[in-house]
């Protein structure tokens, strides 16, 4: 007889090898071919709903990493909630209008000015519609489950529809006017900029010193005394119009050179240095309110610049005496509306001087700061010329300087919903917290959001003008153009004039001539996703409104969180969302920004071809994510090393499931050895510690308790000593169904543990497991916790009884490499204990020699009657030596009791009586 055929080693057709990059394709076809989404949706109907809105990715290019970790996170999130409890439909959007794609089909020779606008739009939603196409087909590669065939799409008519809906909502509260102030203007955009769409990098800009001599004034100084300003921006001289001083500072009235200048008093220490003056006189303290309605005069046009008081005047920097051109700034502005002065803007959109600042027209305004210089320098006003690199905003789409210009915008007035905005935020749960106090204070400091764009590819601002120019914004009008987009999508505005889009019979004082235009400008696109929660959370019935989660990167905190929080609440009165999860941003091994020029971009399409998405997947839940994450090929090799033992416990385990039949085979608990209820109990605080971890977004500890778990309880510990069990040991052995019991429910509790996380995987084991019914395990529930009367001793105990284990584990260890002992198995390990663990072990049933893997085992006298060469302990001393007997053909265990059955001389007497079964 082949002793060999009689062990009842591990049989399964689960593969060692994941083969992922071939192996996910047929699992995602598979989940295809059952229509899963859907599945998951009619298996969860009628449980409470939780919705995590999906925030638009632009449909523009490839995915990058930052991609991947966010959809990623958010399927994590909704793959868990499936599972324990709730209806979690995810619906995946497109951010679609904008620059970029205008860009990306000049790039590829589109000559928009030879085609109407409604023709260049068609292609800009034709390219939007193809990118879609791409980023949809790698998001589900990465295993992202959703309604993929129904996203929402921001150019989609339905969408644009409820848009208009949100912002004629704003306008009848009065939130939307139209007013000509500064506003960030990008010359290479030729638009203007929000907020959001603004990016701070590094500079070179001139910085000058000019005098301003005094014409009137006012009794208070001499004619002739010379105010000093300070500016980065020389190309706005032209348009100054008045110097701001603040009211509480005090200022100095010194004289150098044979001059008298005003400085701020703490900053004349710094303008001296940096002027160069040696001998310099205070001749008088003056208070900047004193100072107010001085007359200067302009250091080269025929024309004042009045001296204001500004409480944004600070003494960071400068001579405490501010260069005011109104058309050139928010605080300029403020205050040149205060003492009513104009709002001169001598530059067009191309960024180029006009014929309102003489000299120097047709110039592009960077080009103009030299000739500029020189004037001043020619005028005599130039005090110091030198340069600086300082951080300054640049257009995020093109990388260039944006400005400040006054031009004539529509906006979204905050001030005067600002405290119920603030209040909102106070009521949304925040992760990390911090996100709190940083959206608070943006909403706090920011000024009215400029909503327009002088763009073509966009959603119109439904706005129609009388023939008096006054604007018409009525409800009427703005239910119309809602219908007609909704109908027809907004291309409609382009190809009809204004009296074909107005209502049928509509008529307007302003317009006793039945003659309308309409607005050519169309709106920011932070208003087109801003305005989601209505478009598809109120749009669509299997969603809802707020929603119980927004989840996208930092940089949303002045994006899409704060867009979404300003239309909903100005429309609702209440946030969008109940719920606000960030992540951070994605960089290489070493830290820094991924580029093209470094060549440190790792892709997400790479990563799959060569790895496997399950590896991207398990990557990110291994990160801190809300703070800025590191990826490297050298991570993720360490992340696929993680994914082969986890998957490798996972073959372990259903190998010897084989012939388990859990319904015939499965012994109940309280029928269990201890050191199987003690493994029961470990899974079942893993599952709480899991299940904890997907309620707080805590992804990193499921990676690393579930790696634990599979590392050190199972493989090192219980499937270790489990072969000499499951291997050796009568089929129906009650040991050996013990195990398999405690094996069975350990892949059970692993895969749907691990379903959110590895879904390929999880749904790969779930079709190997015996016993389960659900097509897939993603129409499963998440485990459930347990409690068990013996918890907390067996714990206790057993935890004693591992570190006491990993002593013994140490000594054989020294005894292999001391060449006393081949393998465990042909040791007797003899242990010299104190009372404590004298009484441990006499409370253990269990087979010693088992537990530890060897041959022979004895528990000797007091630690201290333990001989010279024992390696000693605290608790133990222990003594390794090579075990009696011969060696069983069939388990392996040196024994004295081979030889002693006459049929089968070669083996144990155990092994002898389990041979006989099956003869």
């Amino acid at each position: 007889m082949d002793y060999k055929d009689t062990l009842l080693m591990p049989k399964t057709e689960f593969p060692m090898r994941g083969n992922l990059p071939k192996k996910e394709p047929e699992i995602q076809a598979r989940w295809e071919e059952q229509d899963i989404y859907r599945k998951v949706q009619e298996h969860t109907k009628g449980k409470p709903l939780f919705i995590l809105h999906d925030g638009p990715p632009y449909a523009n290019g490839d995915l990058h990493m930052g991609h991947a970790l966010n959809k990623t996170l958010k399927d994590f999130i909704v793959r868990y909630k499936s599972m324990s409890g709730y209806c979690a439909p995810y619906v995946p959007g497109w951010d679609t209008h904008g620059l970029p794609i205008e860009q990306a089909l000049a790039n590829k020779g589109v000559k928009r000015k030879e085609m109407t606008v409604a023709e260049f739009r068609e292609l800009c939603a034709k390219y939007a519609y193809e990118q879609i196409d791409n980023q949809r087909t790698e998001f589900k590669r990465l295993g992202v489950r959703g309604d993929w065939e129904n996203p929402y799409i921001t150019l989609k008519p339905e969408y644009e529809a409820q848009q208009i809906q949100v912002f004629g909502e704003m306008a009848k509260k009065g939130y939307i006017y139209k007013g000509k102030k500064p506003v960030y203007w990008s010359p290479s955009s030729e638009s203007a900029l929000a907020e959001a769409e603004i990016e701070y990098k590094d500079k070179r800009s001139p910085s000058i010193y000019v005098a301003f001599d005094t014409v009137d004034g006012k009794g208070v100084l001499d004619a002739g005394t010379k105010f000093i300003i300070w500016t980065t921006t020389p190309w706005t001289i032209p348009a100054n119009l008045a110097i701001a001083v603040h009211p509480d500072l005090n200022y100095s009235v010194v004289t150098a050179q044979g001059k008298k200048y005003v400085v701020a008093e703490s900053l004349l220490e710094e303008v001296k240095t940096v002027l160069g003056w040696e001998e310099v006189e205070t001749v008088q303290t003056i208070k900047g309110a004193e100072l107010e309605k001085i007359v200067a005069k302009h250091p080269f046009y025929e024309r004042n610049s009045l001296v204001v008081l500004g409480e944004h005047v600070t003494v960071d920097s400068g001579t405490g005496c501010v260069h005011t051109a109104p058309g050139h700034g928010e605080d300029d502005f403020h205050v040149g509306q205060k003492y009513d002065l104009d709002v001169l803007c001598p530059v067009d959109d191309r960024g180029h001087m006009t014929a309102e600042a003489p000299g120097f027209e047709g110039l592009f305004y960077d080009a103009a700061n030299k000739p500029i210089t020189e004037k001043l320098e020619e005028t005599g006003a130039l005090l110091k010329l030198e340069f600086i690199t300082h951080s300054y905003p640049h257009d995020w789409r093109t990388k260039k300087p944006v400005i400040f210009r006054a031009t004539s915008q529509w906006f979204a007035s905050i001030k005067d919903f600002r405290s119920e905005l603030l209040e909102a935020v106070k009521e949304v749960k925040w992760v990390p917290n911090w996100g709190e106090t940083r959206l608070f204070n943006m909403v706090r400091d920011r000024g009215d959001w400029c909503i327009s764009r002088q763009r073509v590819w966009g959603v119109p601002i439904p706005v129609f003008y009388a023939e008096d120019g006054e604007p018409i914004i009525t409800d009427e009008t703005i239910a119309h153009v809602s219908s007609l987009f909704r109908e027809h999508g907004s291309n409609i505005w382009f190809e009809k004039e204004a009296s074909e889009l107005l209502p049928e019979g509509f008529e307007h004082p302003g317009s006793p001539n039945g003659v309308f235009t309409k607005e050519t400008d169309i709106m920011d696109v932070w208003f087109d996703s801003g305005s989601s929660h209505q478009g598809v959370l109120l749009e669509r019935e299997d969603l809802q409104r707020p929603a119980d989660l927004y989840l996208e990167g930092s940089d949303q905190y002045r994006g899409w969180f704060n867009s979404s929080l300003t239309t909903a609440v100005a429309v609702t009165g209440k946030a969008p969302y109940k719920g606000v999860l960030s992540h951070g941003f994605v960089l290489d091994g070493e830290g820094r920004k991924m580029s093209k020029s470094l060549g440190n971009v790792i892709v997400p399409s790479k990563v799959t071809n060569q790895l496997g998405a399950e590896i991207i997947r398990l990557w990110v839940a291994s990160v801190d994510y809300q703070a800025d994450v590191r990826v490297s090929d050298a991570i993720l090799k360490q992340v696929s090393e993680v994914y082969r033992k986890i998957r490798n416990t996972f073959r372990f385990l259903l190998g010897n499931l084989a012939d388990f039949t859990p319904e015939q085979d499965a012994i109940q608990y309280e029928k269990l050895r201890e050191v199987d209820q003690f493994m029961l109990v470990r899974l079942n605080r893993l599952i709480k510690e899991v299940k904890s971890s997907y309620e707080n977004f805590e992804f990193a500890n499921i990676y690393h308790a579930v790696n634990n778990f599979c590392t050190l309880e199972l493989s090192s510990f219980y499937m270790d000593f489990a072969k000499d069990v499951l291997y050796i040991e009568s089929k129906n052995h009650y040991e050996r169904r013990a195990m398999q019991t405690v094996m069975y429910e350990s892949v059970i509790t692993l895969a749907k543990l691990l379903a959110p996380i590895l879904p390929h995987t999880a749904d790969e084991v779930w079709s190997f497991t015996p016993g389960v019914e659900e097509e897939s395990i993603q129409l499963t529930d998440m485990p459930a916790y347990q409690t068990f009367e013996n918890a907390e001793q067996l714990e206790e105990k057993w935890s004693a009884f591992l570190q006491l284990r990993d002593d013994v584990l140490k000594a054989l260890e020294e005894a292999r490499n001391e060449k006393v002992i081949g393998k465990s198995l042909t040791a007797k390990v003899t242990l010299y204990v104190n009372d404590d663990t004298r009484a441990l072990l006499d409370s253990l049933s269990e087979s010693m020699k088992q537990l530890f893997i060897v041959s022979g085992f004895e528990v000797a006298g007091s630690i201290e009657t333990a001989p010279a060469h024992a390696l000693k302990l605290d608790h133990a001393a222990i003594v390794v030596e090579k075990a009696e007997g011969e060696t069983c053909e069939r388990c392996w265990v040196v024994t004295p009791e081979v030889g002693k059955d006459s049929e089968h001389p070669t083996l144990c007497l155990r092994c002898a009586e389990v041979v006989r079964e099956y003869s």
